[in-house]
């Protein structure tokens, strides 16, 4: 699929199972940790909009503004982070490799050096994002 130039209903209709839309302050900012931190493709990204990829899996940001007329509007908070209790895991992402990236991205915060979850057979850092949201960067080890 071009992510570019696919008319919004044939996108829509290509989503399938579950899918991950983000309500954001920022497009652009959100976009700029994404890929300068996780190494994401971004697509059609506009201060309202974009489609971001990782490990080819598509998920969207949204600003807070296109959801105007969306119940769920009302419930955002107006300084708080909006991700409590809501963790994005990225498997396959370095932990080591966006911890490292984080530096110089003040509205973000790693809460969790990278460390070996032996249990799980994973390494993983936790980064919270410019809008509060956790990422959780996973590989094998």
């Amino acid at each position: 699929m071009d992510y570019e130039t696919v008319p919004a209903r044939d996108f829509g209709h290509a989503l399938r199972g579950v899918s991950v839309n983000l309500l954001v302050r920022d497009v652009a900012l959100q976009v700029a940790f994404l890929t300068g931190v996780f190494g994401m493709q971004a697509h059609r990204a506009s201060r309202d909009f974009a489609i971001v990829l990782h490990a080819g899996m598509p998920f969207q940001l949204h600003a807070d503004a296109t959801f105007a007329r969306h119940p769920i509007h009302a419930l955002l908070p107006e300084a708080a982070p909006r991700g409590t209790g809501l963790e994005l895991r990225l498997h396959e992402a370095d932990p080591d490799a966006a911890a490292a990236r984080l530096e110089g991205f003040v509205d973000a915060m790693l809460l969790q050096e990278p460390t070996d979850k032996r249990g799980h057979g994973l390494r993983e850092a936790v980064i919270m994002g410019p809008d509060g949201y956790v990422w959780v960067p996973s590989r094998r080890i």
